[in-house]
């Protein structure tokens, strides 16, 4: 195929013979050729059609070339254009150059020199299309990114940024030149990390940065990663930042979260993820579970949850407290009696399983009942049978048990206190609640929910707690975990008549113990591992739980036990 049949060229002289010998020359080697014997004509013909190449006097009549160069620069016509001219001056070539002249081509024209210019004007023609094109791809390719995309020089002006950039970071109108650390939400954050990436020359990320988005001032999460920009020369002119939004997925994280985390509860904390895991997994099944945890941490509420996430919600959640009645009443409460079963009784009465017929029952402090009643409860569980007191006759109970203790039951089973079969029935799972001290990432999340709860109930507009206070808060050790922080909260909003609750609102009694907690906190070495007061100080302290006092205090629980055997405590 002949190359240069498509190419069209455009001659422009006031000569006829000039004219006449361009379209000899060319159209021989095969060229398709018109011309142009004024400025005039050749801006009509340029503007009906494409050519590839224009050839253009210097001197069009009374007309100059240069003009008429200027011209097809402003209309950004993109063929090459080489002046005609007899005795080229050094101004008119600076400024045909300027201009965007390809070259020159003097009189007398020569037919070898002509086809030559042709044919390098056309490879520079084919060079530059083929960089244009790719060019736009690139453009078409970086403007379609979701991904954001930007580049910055040295000093941290901007070069290039695509439209999800754009977005991610805000910004509108024209930013092109300024500093990165002055556009956009997360400018400055953006700068320190390209900054790094300009020092060392390495990629730097940040995953995961959070900030309010302009206008709705909702949540955006964006993880950026710079990298250097090299030439192909190997020469180092700046960094590439790439900003991705994470929104979306973390969105999704939160989401499939709440679903696992139950509406009563309140956490964010790995810990307390792992209790909404476990949570969610036991909700429908029957398995017995045992719920372990300081006194305070929200055992009950995790037994509502159970109840209300499982098959059984729409049956009834029956609670009962088995340290709350002495075992001549606990016997009749739970299983219920006959007439004349003993005196007073001058009725039958439906026990708690019976209540809690098709549904759960919630039994708390269950380390705390006798060893006879621990023997009627393991052939509940063995048999799913009761016998009301007064009568022999055994009546089946559909009933899912879930028990509490803030017992260690293992060591009351060493110690013969607890039957050991019975344990092991009620703890076919196991789920322990993580105490408010271990709990750091919560507390701020605890406090703002009660603090909302008291305004509502007191009709009061405290905005919060202040440093201060917060400060005491998280030194303060709470053995009496998220029940105690509540009565602290509720004590602070009686006495608080401001916006803010503050440490003159603190019960004096918790601001003692903060300053006994911090004593006991700074170690075992400064003479209480033998303080018999301390000892005292650390079960108040950890709530009569033993193994948390000797945490406490430094020492193992075979220590503390001995001790408080030699102290008579």
């Amino acid at each position: 195929m002949n190359i240069t049949k498509n190419r069209r060229i455009l001659c422009i002289d006031d000569e006829e013979s000039i004219r006449l010998t361009f379209k000899t020359f060319l159209e021989d080697e095969g060229y398709l050729v018109d011309t142009a014997e004024s400025a005039d004509q050749a801006l009509t013909m340029l503007a009906e059609a494409p050519y590839d190449l224009i050839f253009l006097d210097i001197m069009l009549g009374q007309h100059s070339g240069i003009n008429v160069l200027r011209v097809i620069r402003k209309k950004k016509i993109k063929a090459p254009v080489i002046m005609i001219t007899g005795a080229p001056e050094v101004e008119t070539a600076a400024e045909a150059v300027r201009l965007g002249a390809f070259d020159y081509l003097s009189k007398p024209v020569r037919q070898e020199t002509l086809l030559k210019l042709a044919k390098l004007a056309f490879t520079h023609l084919d060079l530059s299309r083929q960089k244009e094109e790719y060019q736009a791809h690139l453009e078409a390719i970086f403007q379609c990114l979701q991904d954001g995309i930007l580049t910055v020089d040295p000093q941290l002006h901007l070069q290039e940024i695509n439209e999800a950039a754009r977005e991610l970071l805000g910004v509108a109108g024209e930013v092109i030149g300024e500093r990165i650390d002055g556009i956009g939400m997360v400018g400055a954050t953006c700068a320190e990390l390209i900054e790094q990436t300009l020092q060392t020359r390495q990629p730097a990320e940040r995953y995961r940065v959070e900030f309010a988005a302009a206008g709705s001032g909702s949540r955006k999460v964006l993880s950026l990663h710079s990298a250097p920009l090299i030439t192909q020369g190997r020469h180092f002119s700046g960094a590439v930042l790439v900003l991705r939004d994470e929104t979306p997925l973390v969105t999704l994280e939160d989401d499939l979260r709440k679903q696992h985390q139950p509406d009563n509860m309140i956490g964010n904390c790995p810990a307390m993820q792992k209790v909404y895991n476990l949570i969610h997994s036991l909700a429908s099944v029957d398995t017995t579970v045992l719920v372990t945890g300081e006194s305070g941490t929200g055992k009950e509420l995790v037994a509502e949850a159970l109840h209300r996430m499982g098959d059984r919600r729409n049956g009834p959640l029956i609670k009962f407290n088995c340290a709350a009645l002495p075992e001549t009443l606990l016997e009749s409460e739970l299983f219920g009696h006959v007439k004349g079963a003993f005196t007073g009784a001058t009725g039958n009465k439906v026990g708690r399983f019976q209540k809690a017929a098709g549904g759960t029952i919630f039994l708390d402090e269950i380390g705390d009942i006798s060893p006879a009643m621990q023997v009627r409860l393991l052939r509940v569980l063995q048999e799913k049978t009761i016998e009301r007191v007064g009568d022999s006759t055994p009546i089946k109970v559909d009933v899912r048990i879930v028990a509490a203790t803030n017992k260690d039951l293992l060591e009351k089973v060493e110690a013969g206190e607890f039957r050991e079969d019975l344990y092991y029935r009620l703890n076919v799972v196991s789920l322990r609640l993580p105490p408010l001290r271990d709990r750091d990432d919560d507390l701020q999340l605890l406090v703002d929910f009660f603090v909302q709860k008291f305004n509502a109930r007191f009709g009061k507009q405290v905005r919060g707690v202040s440093d201060n206070v917060m400060d005491i808060f998280r030194r303060y050790s709470w053995p009496g975990n998220v029940r105690e922080l509540e009565h602290a909260i509720e004590h602070a909003f009686v006495l608080c008549q401001e916006s803010m609750i503050t440490t003159e609102h603190l019960s004096q009694d918790l601001l003692g113990r903060t300053a006994t907690t911090r004593a006991v906190q700074d170690g075992p070495n400064k003479g209480f591992r033998d303080d018999r007061t301390s000892i005292i100080e650390a079960l108040q302290q950890a709530g009569g739980n033993k193994t948390r006092a000797a945490q406490l205090l430094g020492m193992s629980r075979r220590t503390i036990y001995r001790k408080i055997q030699e102290y008579g405590l």
